[in-house]
């Protein structure tokens, strides 16, 4: 061997692992650190993306939990408005990893809740998840006890899973200026009221989000000494940026800033691991054909393009037998797909409301 690129397999050159290659062809992007197999006990949270995790678990009949499945003679429609089964705690989204530190620090230690309850004609929001309960609670007795059950059911997803997959997806974030305390959206959006002098824009370096992560993981391996963290990496463009860039960078700026907290963490945390379900959906070698026709919502051909390959590199890399998903009936060559989510199930993501104050929408 004269140099070391001589004996390099053909998945580390670009002319044979992509460009000579249909897209739906590229394979081996993954090679996973541990087995999930059907009984691996799995816990999911994070942004929106995440929710196609559990339900390509659940299509497959893998071990996906619930730790917050809310009152029976709940409708399915209901049980999706009142965000039940989304995640596996009431949480809704969490975006960041200051939030889902937050959330961990509050559900692990003794750290209380700040007090702050947002109110909107009559009725009372959760500051720290203000979408999962439409039209908001009765009382703000109501709403602490909602919250205390959330809390419960993370400590006991973090304490009885094997697997945690957390899907960052923002960077920017609003906070209170006193404390530091992160929302879950801007006040003001809603419920509650924007004050400047008490609230503060974020917009989270790489050192702050590998600190809070790094919290973060060791918050859940204190509390469970055989839990595995999956990170994943939002491919879900922003809605809207309070950064002064374009949304464009800004999205390119906050997902680069994640995606490369996640190749640290995976680099010197043996319980750490990344599935790129973002570059799969993203990169320009499959030419933007998993996005809707806004750029921005993921078809559902692409939310199974990720999940079939996150299946098949778990089988290679493990000598098992690669899960597959019911079959479902070919769309017709005129069918236009429709987006994975909804525009109402997109709404129930705090950040989606933001989309409601776009110029051509707030002048209409």
């Amino acid at each position: 061997m004269t140099h070391p690129y001589e004996s390099l397999p053909e998945d580390r050159f670009w002319r044979t692992a992509v460009a000579e290659r249909d897209a739906l062809e590229i394979a081996g992007l993954w090679k996973p650190k541990h087995a999930i197999a059907r009984r691996t006990r799995i816990v999911t949270a994070g942004s929106c993306f995440a929710q196609h995790f559990s339900k390509a678990l659940v299509a497959r009949r893998y071990r996906w939990l619930d730790f917050e499945p809310g009152p029976a003679g709940l409708t399915p429609e209901q049980r999706k408005d009142y965000h039940y089964g989304t995640f596996s705690f009431r949480t809704g989204n969490i975006y960041t990893p200051k939030m889902l530190l937050q959330w961990l620090t509050w559900a692990l230690t003794d750290a209380v809740p700040p007090d702050e309850v947002w109110e909107k004609d009559g009725r009372f929001y959760d500051p720290f998840r203000p979408g999962v309960e439409p039209g908001g609670f009765v009382s703000v007795e109501e709403l602490h006890a909602s919250r205390r059950d959330t809390l419960r059911a993370i400590a006991e997803a973090v304490r009885g899973s094997h697997v945690f997959v957390f899907t960052m997806g923002l960077t920017e974030a609003w906070a209170e200026k006193a404390t530091g305390v992160e929302y879950a959206v801007c006040p003001g959006t809603v419920a509650g009221s924007f004050d400047e002098g008490r609230h503060v824009f974020v917009n989270h370096g790489f050192r702050a989000l590998m600190d809070d992560m790094t919290a973060a993981l060791r918050l859940m391996f204190r509390a469970n000494r055989r839990l595995i963290v999956l990170l994943t990496v939002s491919p879900v463009p922003l809605t809207a940026t309070a950064s002064g860039q374009h949304v464009l960078t800004a999205t390119s700026h906050s997902k680069s800033l994640l995606r490369a907290v996640a190749s640290e963490l995976v680099a010197t945390q043996a319980r750490v691991d990344y599935f790129p379900s973002y570059e799969i959906i993203t990169h320009t070698a499959y030419r933007g054909r998993f996005f809707a026709q806004n750029m921005r919502s993921v078809l559902p051909e692409g939310v199974d393009h990720v999940m079939a390959q996150f299946f098949r590199d778990q089988a290679a890399a493990f000598r098992g037998e690669v899960a597959v998903a019911p079959a479902v009936a070919p769309a017709a060559p005129e069918e236009v797909l429709e987006p994975e989510m909804t525009e109402a199930e997109e709404l129930r993501c705090e950040e989606e409301i933001l989309a409601a104050f776009a110029p051509d929408q707030r002048h209409a």
